[in-house]
C-alpha cells in the first residue's frame, strides 16, 4: 500500500511512518518543517519538503499515486489560532481542501483525517464525552477541526471519497515539541532537565490545573495501524478515559525525575478549557483499539528519550 503521511516529520506522524514503513507500505512524506523535523524522517520514506497549501502539491499526487492520505499536518496550537484565527483557517481547513481536491482528482481511496477530541467538543456537558455529543468548539482550531470533518462527510457524499476520523486526546512521547500547550509532557522534563522554571496554567477554581486526558504516542500508532481497512465513515475517540490533572502530570514527571522544585502557577490562557476526557468504548468495541501504556509507563519512556537527547 502506498500512503501519503502529511506533517509526517513532526512528532506523531514521524511514529506513524516508522510504523508503517515497518509493515512493508511504501510510504511518502509531505511536511514544511514549520514543526517537524527531517531527521524524524524514516529514510526509507520519500519525503517532499512542501507545504499543504502550495498548489504545488498537485504534482506530488500526480507522480507518486497514494491510496491512502493519513493527515496530521496542522496548526496545532489553541493560543495561536485565538490570535491568529486567519492563519488557522489557511493551514487547517484551506489547507485541507488543497489535499481532498487531489484526493479526488487522483482516485485515492481513502482518507485518516487527525481531528481533536480534546479540542472539538468544548467544556461539554457529556463527560467522558462520547462521539455522539454535539462538539461545541471553543478556539478557531478546534472549530477548524470540527468544520474539516464536514468536508470528509462531503466529500464522501459527492465523489465516494472513503475516511476514518481519529478524534485524539492529548498526545505525549519522544519526539515531541517541548513548546505551546500541546506539547505540556515535553515541557515539564525539559524544564526540569535544564533547571528552568515551570509553569503551571489554572483556573482559579480548579488550582491544580486543568483535566486532561493524555494519551502515549505508541498508542497513537497503533489506531492509525487499525485506521487503513477499518472504521471508514466513522469518528473514533483515541484516548484512555483516565482524567488527569497539570499538577498530577507535574508530580509524576517529578517523582520519576527526582525533583522537588513547585510550578510557578499562572492563569488560564485564551482558548484553554477545564477539563477534558474521552469515552473510548467506541473504539474499543467497534474499531478494536484500547490503549496499552499507562501514564506512569509512557512518562518514563518520555524521560528516557529527552534525557539522552541533552
Amino acid at each position: 500500500m502506498k500512503i501519503l503521511v502529511t506533517g509526517g516529520a513532526g512528532f506523531i506522524a514521524s511514529h506513524i511512518v516508522d510504523k508503517y514503513i515497518e509493515l512493508g507500505h511504501e510510504v511518502v512524506v509531505v511536511d514544511n518543517l514549520s514543526s517537524g523535523f527531517k531527521h524524524n524522517v524514516n529514510p526509507k520514506a520519500k519525503f517532499y519538503e512542501m507545504d499543504i497549501r502550495s498548489k504545488e502539491l498537485e504534482q506530488i499526487f500526480r507522480d507518486e499515486k497514494p491510496q491512502i492520505v493519513n493527515h496530521h499536518a496542522a496548526q496545532i496550537s489553541v493560543p495561536v489560532s485565538v490570535k491568529e484565527p486567519e492563519l488557522d483557517a489557511e493551514v487547517n481547513a484551506i489547507g485541507f481542501l488543497n489535499i481532498l481536491q487531489n484526493c479526488v482528482k487522483y482516485k485515492v481511496k481513502k482518507v485518516i483525517f487527525i481531528s481533536s477530541g480534546g479540542a472539538v467538543y468544548g467544556e461539554a456537558e457529556e463527560y467522558p464525552t462520547t462521539e455522539n455529543y454535539d462538539p461545541k468548539p471553543l478556539s478557531p482550531y478546534a472549530i477548524h477541526k470540527y468544520v474539516s470533518e464536514k468536508y470528509l462527510y462531503f466529500y464522501h457524499h459527492q465523489y465516494g471519497l472513503k475516511y476514518t476520523v481519529l478524534r485524539y486526546a492529548n498526545v505525549f512521547g519522544p519526539r515531541q515539541i517541548p513548546h505551546g500547550e500541546a506539547g505540556v509532557v515535553s515541557i515539564f522534563i525539559t524544564n526540569f532537565r535544564d533547571n528552568k522554571k515551570t509553569y503551571l496554567y489554572a483556573f482559579d477554581e480548579e488550582p491544580d490545573g486543568m483535566i486532561r486526558d493524555y494519551v502515549f504516542v505508541r498508542d497513537i500508532v497503533n489506531a492509525n495501524v487499525l485506521a487503513i481497512d477499518r472504521g471508514e465513515l466513522v469518528a473514533f475517540n483515541i484516548g484512555t478515559g483516565i482524567e488527569t490533572t497539570t499538577g498530577q502530570l507535574y508530580r509524576e514527571i517529578a517523582l520519576q525525575m527526582n525533583m522537588q522544585i513547585e510550578p510557578v502557577r499562572e492563569g488560564a490562557r485564551p482558548g484553554d478549557i477545564r477539563k477534558s476526557c474521552l469515552n473510548i468504548n467506541k473504539a474499543k468495541n467497534e474499531f478494536g483499539w484500547e490503549p496499552r501504556y499507562s501514564l506512569s509507563d509512557g512518562v518514563r519512556e518520555t524521560i528516557d528519550f529527552f534525557m539522552k537527547k541533552k
